[in-house]
């Protein structure tokens, strides 16, 4: 039998149904990836598999340095086929991963190859996938039809340029929704004044407008917002450790602001609180525009020096951070509630131990319609099958699990809308467990139905993006 078979990952019978007949087939909603926009808007064609797998993917970095890769080929220039041969040498040693269970999912629905990856099927699975590759159903835009996407949000900084995105709009033979994600995180980047002063050059350059003074810096961010809204947006997004809970004064802002024109860092307190200021600003303005704000949040990032030296951010050695995060959440999201100001959002916790905490404490700020604040999808280290069960269980025991908006990739590679597929798995796997226990009615139309609304039409109507 196949690893990957049709009842993959369902352990009991309720599960299969409640998969092949309600879950497997509906849409995707990718609502938040690393996806490069002009990849779509340019069709882009892989050269190999190398290119489409293994580009930008820190997952599988952590993996084959874990496994004694060489550098050189995992983030440096070694030839694409010498580094496809170190992930293949690799997977045999991720069993109990997700990885091994992605890897084999992308092989079997990308490219009907159904061999397990090692180095003994290596070269036959490189020429076979580089031979399918060939074809014009596997460019990005070949990938995204394939697997029934709708829609698609990428990240995107306010001083980006979203020509791409307005290519895609325009472009008849482009079946899916494309839409900009709002990605301020640079706007409070005061602790280094030149890098921030370099990223202020291109925001000027994006909004056409000098940036002297706090005011006009505040009037360039409304201005993209707005231009983000008339292209498609409706998500923001954002990263955090704790949520911002030092706000203070807008003379204060003001201050601070100058001081970094002035190319002098501001201090660790300074940039709390002028983080505080700024999100207080743009949150208000996404409440206004009917958004939903997506916090990312309780990583510790770039642990390793050397790495970060070497390749920059994103080389994969970010890890769970270890914060209190009651006391700040609680602050933010009643400070706006109590402005009328909070909007729609969803909070993606890293940390499992404050899982109960993020998902209570959202609890206490619903309001005006079903699942507005919501519990995200197990994120980054909690992306796995034990991840995505216990937010499942603590968004059921705590809050209302049939509002839930459902998963995403948050992928840089278009061969992972199979993860879609993963969770749905896992997902009725968890709900048949429970029927067959006894636990929820074994009533396989009330149940389905909760399936098909997490893994499609939840979001669809949370989102308020325009469907392709």
């Amino acid at each position: 039998m196949s690893f990957i078979h049709d009842d993959f990952l369902l352990s009991n019978e309720p599960a299969v149904r409640l998969y092949h007949e309600y879950a497997k087939n509906e849409p995707i909603l990718d609502f938040h990836n690393h996806l490069p926009p002009n990849e779509i808007a340019n069709n882009r064609r892989f050269e190999n598999v190398a290119e489409a797998w293994l580009e930008a993917d820190h997952y599988k970095w952590r993996a084959m340095r874990a496994n004694g890769t060489p550098e050189e080929l995992v983030t440096g220039n070694g030839d694409p086929k010498e580094k496809y041969l170190a992930w293949a040498a690799t997977i045999p040693h991720t069993l109990g991963n997700p990885l091994y269970h992605w890897t084999h999912l992308e092989l079997k629905r990308c490219f009907g190859i159904d061999n397990l990856l090692g180095p003994d099927t290596a070269e036959e699975i490189w020429e076979a996938a580089n031979e399918k590759l060939k074809s014009p159903n596997f460019s990005a835009r070949g990938m995204l039809e394939k697997f029934q996407v709708k829609a698609l949000c990428t990240t995107d900084d306010p001083a980006d340029s979203t020509a791409e995105h307005e290519q895609i709009a325009k472009d008849v033979g482009v079946s899916v929704g494309v839409y900009p994600t709002f990605r301020p995180d640079k706007a409070w980047g005061l602790s280094n004044a030149l890098a921030f002063l370099d990223w202020l050059e291109t925001l000027e350059e994006q909004t056409e407008r000098e940036i002297s003074t706090l005011n006009d810096f505040l009037e360039c961010l409304a201005k993209r917002v707005n231009h983000f809204h008339e292209i498609g947006c409706r998500l923001s997004d954002h990263s955090f450790p704790t949520f911002p809970s030092e706000f203070t004064s807008e003379d204060d802002a003001r201050n601070i602001f100058a001081k970094v024109l002035n190319e002098k860092n501001a201090s660790p307190q300074e940039t709390q609180k002028f983080t505080g200021f700024i999100m207080l600003f743009l949150c208000r303005m996404y409440a206004a525009k009917d958004w939903v704000m997506q916090v990312h949040l309780g990583p510790l990032r770039n642990n390793s020096s050397r790495l970060l030296s070497i390749f920059g951010p994103d080389a994969g050695t970010d890890s769970i951070g270890d914060w209190n995060q009651a006391e700040s959440m609680s602050r933010f999201l009643d400070k706006l509630d109590n402005e009328d100001s909070l909007p729609k959002t969803i909070v993606y916790n890293n940390n499992p131990a404050d899982s109960f905490t993020v998902a209570t404490m959202l609890g206490n700020f619903q309001r005006d319609l079903p699942g507005k604040m919501q519990f995200g999808s197990g994120w980054w280290h909690l992306d796995q099958r034990d991840g995505m069960e216990e937010q499942l269980k603590t968004l059921a025991n705590v809050g209302s699990l049939s509002h839930f908006v459902g998963m995403l990739t948050d992928s840089r590679s278009f061969l992972s809308f199979p993860r879609h597929e993963y969770f749905r798995r896992i997902l009725c796997n968890l709900l048949g467990r429970w029927m067959t226990e006894g636990f929820v009615p074994d009533d396989i139309e009330l149940i389905g139905g909760l399936a098909k609304r997490i893994c499609y039409s939840n979001a669809k109507d949370y989102l308020g993006l325009k469907i392709g």
